[in-house]
């Protein structure tokens, strides 16, 4: 018998509202039109916010798509000088935010960075292509994107077999066209679930089209509520994002459910296509130049600008920037483990209906979830004002300035994250072991206390590191609605960047790219077990 009952269900389902309220906020803002300002954002805004977006949207999704499907295929197919080790270097882009490789870009390509001065001295009035324009934006986003293509696609390749292959090769396909015929739409329901996981992550960027000058919805977002104050308007440019995101969330699931019926048995794996002559050091040298273009080049910057500044910019701040984040990340890992923990006392289907909800969290931009919070809390604010005149009190707002509306954010948006590593290594708890301590007398809480803080301590470790690093390299939500003297490594680099100082930018930066690494370097190395 579960002694819990019912009670854990009704807690994920406050659980769920920091993600659920701000959906409705946005989407229920509409009720409020103001047709006058609409009339200026559709005359001067929206139709270069729409077409910045869209056209990002198409050169995001053919770079990375061409980046992580052609390095796939030749990491997992191909065998040339250096293979075993590009397959898993490949992957370590992942570990820079969008906002720190453009920093860096810009820094080194801009009209007063090194590159072009260098050329300027060396062959008169010369200069490159401006580098904050929407090509810049799509080279960085592509070039931090593209592992979440690569890794998908790699892994459909590994698990395709030789089966297909060798059937389209004695039909007479060589083997680069057996590649466009049957392997590549056969891998098709990987690479676009790892396509929309990228449009997702570019929807949601502030730091770095803020950066590149380039106008999108979370500029846009950001303008509304803090340039023109209007924070109904803020909510219906965020509902249109909304929309945007759960129609690629529609793309993604679909994806999935086709990649369940795809060849998921385990075949004889296909004989690696031996590279000769020019085509072998052809592959190396692509490798090569994406690696050092996405990650090589960009932590050797970072690292130069660091240890020209560390001398007097690192200081007592900076552990209070890493200590902000840690507190932020450990609030946010315990609420993933108490809904870990209340779904698996209550596993009844209001309950996973209610967990599906909490979660969505990590699918929403950052500029959603503040923007859809703050509005209630500060109606919520507004209404205590009668409450303090009443005590005599002087009425101020007690509610917006405080860490309550960036707590309720980053908890929102990153629960999933939380959530998982709990539920992993829950599932090593059997109900038997909780049976037995219930026999022995002990309550629910001793229960919780004394058997499953103890088991779950390496879920709790992992699920604490990937938040951390996850609210380490936030910048929307801890940007619009960190409290004074709250700010954070991100907010940092995002403060020096836009003061164009891209050395005192780049300590922060690297902070968070050491950061970075520790999941991804977890990654690879699962990956290879």
């Amino acid at each position: 018998m579960n002694p819990l009952a019912d009670k854990p269900a009704w807690s994920v389902l406050w659980l769920s509202l920091p993600t659920v309220v701000p959906l409705l906020v946005v989407l229920g803002s509409w009720l409020q039109p103001q047709p006058e300002v609409w009339s200026h954002l559709n005359e001067f805004v929206l139709p270069a916010v729409l077409k910045n977006t869209l056209l990002m949207a198409v050169g995001v999704s053919l770079m990375v798509s061409v980046l992580g499907v052609g390095l796939a295929w030749l990491t997992a197919v191909c065998e040339f000088p250096g293979r075993r080790w590009f397959a898993w270097a490949l992957v370590l882009p992942l570990a820079l935010p969008g906002y720190v490789l453009a920093s860096v870009m810009v820094g080194l390509f801009d009209y007063s960075g090194p590159l072009q001065t260098a050329l300027r001295s060396a062959l008169g009035p010369v200069s490159l292509p401006p580098i904050r324009s929407m090509g810049g934006a799509i080279m960085v986003f592509g070039l931090v994107l593209y592992p979440y293509v690569y890794l998908l696609a790699r892994q459909a390749f590994l698990t395709q077999g030789r089966r297909s292959l060798e059937a389209a090769q004695t039909l007479g396909l060589p083997r680069w066209l057996a590649f466009f015929r049957v392997a590549l739409p056969m891998s098709r329901p990987w690479w676009v679930a790892g396509l929309t996981l990228a449009l997702m992550e570019m929807l949601a960027d502030f730091g770095t089209v803020a950066i590149f000058n380039v106008d999108t919805f979370t500029t846009a977002i950001y303008k509304a509520w803090l340039a023109l104050f209007n924070l109904p308007v803020a909510s219906q440019l965020a509902s249109l994002l909304a929309l945007a995101v759960l129609l690629l969330m529609w793309f993604e699931q679909r994806a999935i459910a086709q990649r369940r019926y795809a060849a998921n048995s385990v075949e004889a794996r296909l004989e690696r296509l031996q590279l000769v002559g020019l085509s072998r050091w052809a592959a190396c040298a692509a490798c090569t130049l994406v690696l050092l273009m996405a990650f090589v080049i960009p932590v050797l910057q970072l690292s130069l600008w660091s240890w020209s500044v560390i001398g007097h910019d690192w200081d007592a701040r900076y552990w209070g920037f890493i200590g902000h984040s840690l507190l932020l990340s450990t609030l946010s890992v315990a609420v993933g483990f108490w809904l870990a923990y209340a779904q698996r006392q209550h596993p009844g289907r209001l309950t996973r209906l209610w967990v599906r909800a909490s979660t969505l969290g990590y699918a929403l931009p950052g500029m959603l979830l503040s923007v859809g919070l703050f509005m209630p809390i500060a109606w919520l604010d507004n209404q205590l004002y009668p409450l303090w005149q009443s005590w005599g009190v002087s009425p101020a707002p007690v509610l917006k300035g405080t860490l309550l509306i960036m707590l309720l954010a980053l908890a929102a948006r990153f629960m999933a994250v939380g959530f998982e590593p709990m539920q992993a290594a829950m599932q090593r708890i059997t109900l038997s072991q909780q049976q037995a301590a219930h026999s022995l007398g002990l309550g629910r809480w001793q229960v919780l206390r004394q058997l499953y803080l103890p088991l779950l301590r390496s879920g709790w470790l992992g699920a604490s590191l990937l938040v951390f690093v996850e609210v380490m390299k936030e910048m929307p939500i801890t940007l619009m609605t960190r409290p004074f003297g709250w700010d954070t490594l991100a907010v940092r680099v995002f403060e020096m960047s836009a003061e164009g100082m891209w050395d005192r930018a780049a300590l922060p930066s690297l902070c968070i790219v050491a950061a970075g690494l520790l999941p991804v370097l977890l990654l690879i190395r699962q990956s290879e077990r």
